[in-house]
Parts: C-alpha cells; structure tokens; sequence
C-alpha cells in the first residue's frame, strides 16, 4: 500500500513561517537580552519558532495535542538555558507559540470576519484586538507584579534571585502571617470593616431613596438635584475633604460639648458620615439605572389593590430594583474601604483604617507587609466585582434583556 503524501499547507514558507519566526525572534531578543547575547537569543528565536510552526502546522492536525508538543519543546529549552525557572517559563512560551502558529497558519485571523474582508480589514481587526489586550496589560500588570512579591521571604519590594529561580526558600507567608496577627494592621483592618458597612447601610438608604424620588416626572429641579448629589464624584476629593474637615470639625465640637459623647464615638461618627457621603452618588446612579426599565404600572395596580406607599415599596418596586440597589452598595462599600484622603482629614489615630495604614507603611517604616496587604485586597475587589456583574446581568434578565 503506498504512503500517503503529506501535502504542504498553502503559504506556509511565504506567510506562516515567517510571521511566526519574526514572533519567536522577538522573544528571543528579550531572553537574550536577560543573558547578555540579545542577537544570538534574536537569532535562535526566530530559528525555533519558525520550525516549530512548521512542524505543528504541516504535520500536528491536533491543534490540543500541538499545543502540549510546543510547550514541551519550548519548556525543554528553556530548562537546559535557566533550569527549573527556564522550564516553567519556557511551558508558558511554547503554549503561546504554538497557539499563534496554528492561528496564523490556518487562517484563524480571519474568523468572525466575511469573506469578502480585504486584508487591510483585517490587519484593522486583529491590531484592534492587539491594542484592546495591550492596554488591558498596561492596566493589570501593575497589579499582578505585587502577588509574587508578597511571597517574598525577604523584607524587599524587589524580586530575589531565588524567587526569579523559583527557589522554595525565596518564599515566604511570613508577611501573611504579620498581617494577620500584628495589631498594627489588625486594628486598622477592624476599622475598617467597622466604618465601610456602616457608611454603606446610611448610602445606601439615602441613595436608593433619592433616586426613587429624582425618578419621578413632577420633582421641580431634579436635574439640578441630580447634579449636586453626584457632585462629590465629580469635585477633586482634596476639595471634598478639606471641606468636610472644616464642616465636621465643627459637628464634633457640638457633639462632645453638647451631646457628652466621647471623642473616639465622635471620630467614627464623622468619618462614617463622610464616607456615605462619597458613597451615595454611586448608589443613586445604579438605582437610577435600574429604575429606567421599571414598569411604573406595577406600582399603580399594586395602589388600586389597596397597598399603601410602603407596602408597594417593598413588596413590588425594591425585589425589581434590588439587583441595582446591591451593586450600588458594593461600589459604596469599595469606596469606603479604600479611601484614605478623607480620613486623614475627618480622622484620628483611632479611626486608621487599612489604606491609612497601607500609606503609612509606605511613607514613614517601608513595610512589605503592605504586598500581603494588596494582595488580599485585590483577591476581595475581584469578589465583590464579580459579585456586581452577577448582579448586572440578573437584572437584565429580569428585564428582559439578554445580557451579553
């Protein structure tokens, strides 16, 4: 039985194999340059890349099964150059070079375009895409460089050259572990646990109530009222704070002169007041947002059916807007529990709170306990914001919309 002849995929050695040998010699050129020879990594990148999709393209169909030989490959170079580092970095590089030789050598650029595309059409297409994942790297890396720090097993904001080797010893909890039991941060962490639900529960009853209120055809002026009750979104917080300094200094000074109440109880007080104040404005234009696709008729029927005012609220408007009302309070919340500018004006040292704290650190002692501290932060951001698109997209579905 004769063998069958393995065809060649058209513009393999004219398109394929160089577009991905030019990739590969990109990458070379950056380890190369981490080893002192950028032009000899410049030279052998571009070698195996370009090889790499020709074998993966030409003689792999399995673009799965090609996927793990490219990362193995990739993953055994890199070993034999940087040992267990060079290995996992290299597993990376080769799943990402052997995805772009399949998608540049079966044509995969131009999916979800017509066939009729020009080819100016689709560089646009694919460089949009480049640009988007480009800014959306500018934005998240800053980000991502501070969890692997937090593991550092030294007191340093810089990467070891054991954790760069993936040595178990250059790692660390330690800074996990101060966070978690030094009163210095646990005090502060406390405060703020204790300031952001409180200043949420005031914005979110004053937000979702004026929103219902500014929803209504007959207020007099309520774009004017929209305007200033959004204010404190708009206005430099700088300004926001040095008025509610001056504003709330006075407030503490009647209630302790007159009130008789202690001067940390009046602390809390006034920052918790001035946090809802920051947070209202979220509240009210998630609620606004919500009750634009409110049918108002419900509300009526509910009426004509003998329900009285409250009744109505909470029984048939509040379940249709509670999705927005939620999101509105996460975004008050996230708001309180990060800010840092107001409480240092409104505050004292008994209302440091977690981001006063994390200031502090940086300014006054350098404590790389602050990377233990972003790095929980951001696993608890990522939380609450996954928790607001759940909420977004239940409420489209309860109105109707099919998310997307």
């Amino acid at each position: 039985m004769a063998k069958k002849r393995i065809l060649p995929i058209p513009g393999i050695w004219s398109f394929t194999v160089p577009v991905n040998a030019a990739a590969g010699a990109l990458l070379g050129y950056m380890v190369g340059s981490t080893n002192g020879a950028p032009f000899t990594g410049l030279l052998l990148g571009a070698l195996f890349a370009g090889a790499l999709a020709y074998v993966l393209v030409q003689h792999v169909g399995s673009r799965r099964t090609g996927r793990l030989i490219g990362a193995a490959a990739t993953a055994v170079v890199g070993f034999l150059i940087a040992g267990f580092a060079g290995f996992v970095f290299g597993a990376f590089v080769g799943l990402i070079l052997s995805w772009f030789a399949y998608w540049v050598g079966l044509g995969l650029y131009r999916a979800g375009l017509p066939s009729y595309a020009t080819m100016g059409e689709v560089l646009w297409h694919n460089s949009f895409h480049l640009i988007c994942g480009l800014i959306f790297f500018f934005l998240i890396a800053p980000i991502v460089v501070v969890i692997p720090l937090s593991f550092n097993a030294q007191d340093f904001f810089t990467f070891t050259p054991e954790m760069l080797a993936l040595d178990p010893a250059g790692y660390s909890l330690k800074h996990y572990q101060d966070f978690f039991t030094n009163p210095d941060w646990t005090r502060p962490l406390r405060n703020s646990f204790t300031i952001a639900p409180l200043a949420t529960i005031l914005a979110v009853s004053f937000g979702t109530l004026a929103a219902i209120g500014l929803s209504q055809s007959h207020v007099p002026g309520r774009r004017a009222i929209m305007a200033i009750l959004i204010s404190p979104m708009i206005v430099p917080l700088i300004i926001s704070a040095t008025g509610m300094f001056f504003f709330y200094s006075k407030l503490g000074n009647w209630m302790e002169g007159s009130l008789g109440m202690s001067r940390d109880l009046v602390g809390y007080i006034k920052v918790v007041l001035a946090h809802a104040a920051l947070g209202i404005p979220f509240v009210i234009i998630t609620v606004t947002a919500t009750l634009v696709g409110f049918d108002r008729s419900l509300t009526r029927a509910a009426a004509s059916l003998g329900a009285g005012p409250v009744r109505t609220f909470f029984k048939v408007q509040m379940p249709l807007i509670l999705p927005g009302v939620i999101s509105g309070a996460l975004f008050a919340f996230i708001t309180s529990f990060d800010e840092v500018v107001v409480v240092l004006f409104v505050g004292s040292a008994a209302q440091k709170t977690l981001p006063w704290q994390m200031f502090t650190g940086l300014r006054e002692q350098i404590s790389p306990t602050i990377l233990a501290v972003a790095t929980v932060l951001v696993f608890f951001s990522i939380l609450l914001l996954t928790t607001v698109e759940f909420l977004r997209r239940r409420s489209e579905r309860l109105r109707g919309i099919t998310p997307s």
